[in-house]
């Protein structure tokens, strides 16, 4: 298959026509089909059943803030960074519609957050799981693989149809990681997120379409009105997606 024809699993956003200071990103990407796809007959709703917390002291990042304070943690150890981004995650998508749990611990496949996604166009929430990369340099094509593997070592409620896997990190997605995304036959998506909580990417294969992404796009928006704080948004058929706090 010819580099563009797999690239047009990843289509670029139309422009929105509203007041409100919206253009095209150019690292955002969307499908642009009108209908949600059909669930399979037979995807019915599993029972959720997570696995036991690492640590029952914290399980947001309000609860993780005050435990590392009462503890003494390092703020510059990798421990502290890397839960300190998982819950910054946590609650930036729990607006969008998530509802995430922390993960983790050995043979995790690298698994950080588990939990369900309530979309508008899908009658039964999808079941997600989340990789979540504080790293200060660009997500590159072998994270794909990492997250192709997750799937396999997810646990039983993260089996099979009506689950998606995404991949969060602080810098856009490279070239690579796109095309390796695109060329994947499990249904995932790439996420970027800044240290502060401030979404700046979404993109996600045909895979992830057929879950029940199909019908959602994504909007940029300026945060605070600054021309240089973009952010972005998610609309299902030109509707808001965000839920107020």
């Amino acid at each position: 298959m010819s580099p563009v024809n797999f690239m047009m699993r990843l289509q670029p956003l139309y422009r929105q026509h509203c007041p409100s200071l919206f253009r095209i990103s150019k690292y955002s990407y969307s499908t642009t089909a009108e209908k949600p796809a059909e669930p399979p007959t037979e995807y019915t709703e599993k029972k959720i059943v997570y696995p036991d917390r690492l640590n029952a002291n914290h399980h947001d990042l309000e609860t993780y803030l005050a435990y590392a304070s009462r503890s003494g943690l390092d703020s510059k150890s990798t421990v502290f960074v890397g839960t300190h981004y998982e819950y910054t995650v946590q609650e930036v998508l729990k607006r969008l519609g998530f509802s995430l749990q922390q993960t983790g611990g050995a043979s995790d496949y690298g698994i950080d957050l588990l939990g369900e996604w309530k979309l508008p166009g899908v009658p039964l929430n999808l079941r997600v799981l989340v990789q979540c990369k504080a790293l200060a340099k660009k997500s590159g094509p072998n994270f794909v693989r990492e997250l192709e593997g997750a799937f396999a070592g997810a646990p039983s409620g993260w089996q099979g149809n009506g689950v998606i896997g995404l991949l969060v990190s602080q810098k856009p997605a490279t070239k690579g990681m796109r095309e390796a995304l695109a060329r994947s036959r499990w249904p995932m998506g790439a996420i970027t997120c800044t240290g502060e909580g401030r979404l700046v990417q979404m993109l996600w294969n045909n895979r992830a379409n057929e879950e029940g992404l199909t019908g959602v796009g994504v909007g940029i928006r300026y945060k605070g009105g600054s021309l240089n704080e973009e952010e972005i948004h998610l609309t299902f058929k030109g509707e808001n997606m965000e839920i107020e706090p």
